[in-house]
């Protein structure tokens, strides 16, 4: 009776072995890369309030564009004090100096026009923006996508098919978070 208890024992032990093993190697292929496309932004998780509820403190689509372009250099700036390499060294540093140096004159006219988009509004663009970086900031430890998504957004963002901070959106909308949101069409 010992012997085929032991005789089952060391069937399941060798199985249990063996399921651990990887019989065809490693994958070492590397996942494809994708092309750059405005793909890249993670899906909004707050809903829209009523129509009848914004009506009164809606923004326009000029308003958001300058508000979105503000939101995409800031979290773009987030992520690259964030996003490490396996080393320790920020890993979009170079990238994002591209970013810079291809937008610089358009996000010298955007910082004056969310200036006075704020006199309208009402709003302190310093508050403003801290909370964009403190939102973007609270996405990194959350989003397991989170370094990738902004490197697909500075990817898009320095395509030759871009010309403009509006054609690239934001990794994340905060906008809808933070009741920034479009007027409803009338």
């Amino acid at each position: 009776m010992r012997s085929k208890v032991k005789q089952a024992a060391l069937l399941v032990a060798s199985g249990l072995a063996l399921s651990g093993c990887n019989l065809f190697g490693p994958n070492t292929a590397a996942p494809a890369k994708k092309p750059p496309a405005p793909d890249y932004q993670a899906p909004v998780t707050v809903p829209s309030p009523p129509a009848a509820k914004i009506r009164s403190i809606c923004y326009n689509e000029r308003d958001l564009a300058t508000i979105h372009a503000r939101m995409l250099q800031q979290e773009l700036t987030v992520a690259t004090l964030q996003c490490q390499t396996p080393n320790g060294a920020r890993a979009f540093d170079a990238t994002y100096n591209t970013f810079v140096k291809k937008f610089g004159p358009e996000l010298s006219t955007n910082a004056r026009a969310l200036t006075e988009l704020s006199r309208r509004k009402r709003f302190n663009v310093d508050v403003l923006v801290t909370e964009f970086a403190n939102r973007m900031a609270q996405r990194a430890p959350v989003d397991k996508e989170f370094c990738s998504r902004s490197l697909r957004a500075l990817e898009w963002s320095l395509d030759s098919k871009v010309s403009s901070l509006n054609q690239a959106p934001p990794p994340y909308d905060l906008g809808p978070e933070m009741n920034i949101h479009p007027c409803p069409a009338k």
